[in-house]
């Protein structure tokens, strides 16, 4: 599991510097390395599951929200963070925790607790998450 939490801040640290990269220019020749999230917990406080055991399945998305835009009601069975790219969502769980997320912040998501996001602004949001879970789990799970 220590194997598994590792190689995921190491992708994610690799991969989120690269796009901070973008946005500020290195002029210095050396490698640097922000950190814009660590934490035990989620964005509303809730400490974080435990892995699964079994196969560990690393799954990274960019996903992309249409201004104006609400989608529906979810939950992740998996620990999995993010980082805006671009735009402002908002976040609203079940008991009514809400995020507001500007470009560039991170967040740690909620696991196994239903909400939604809402881009309320005239711009699309774009959001790169990575999912540390297992084969065959699902990293999402529409509410019915």
């Amino acid at each position: 599991m220590l194997l598994k939490l590792n190689i995921f801040i190491l992708l994610t640290l690799v991969i989120f510097s690269s796009f901070k990269k973008e946005e500020q220019e290195n002029t210095s020749g050396e490698l640097s390395v922000e950190k814009l999230a660590e934490s035990v917990t989620s964005w509303n406080g809730d400490t974080l599951a435990p892995y699964l055991p079994g196969q560990p399945q690393i799954t990274i998305l960019r996903i992309n929200i249409p201004p104006h835009y609400t989608l529906e009601w979810h939950k992740h069975p998996v620990i999995n963070a993010g980082v805006l790219l671009n735009g402002e969502l908002t976040v609203i769980s079940e008991k009514k925790d809400t995020l507001h997320l500007r470009k560039g912040e991170a967040l740690v998501e909620l696991v196994n607790t239903y909400h939604y996001g809402i881009n309320e602004g005239d711009e699309p949001v774009d959001i790169i998450v990575f999912y540390a879970g297992n084969k065959n789990v699902p990293i999402t799970i529409k509410k019915e």
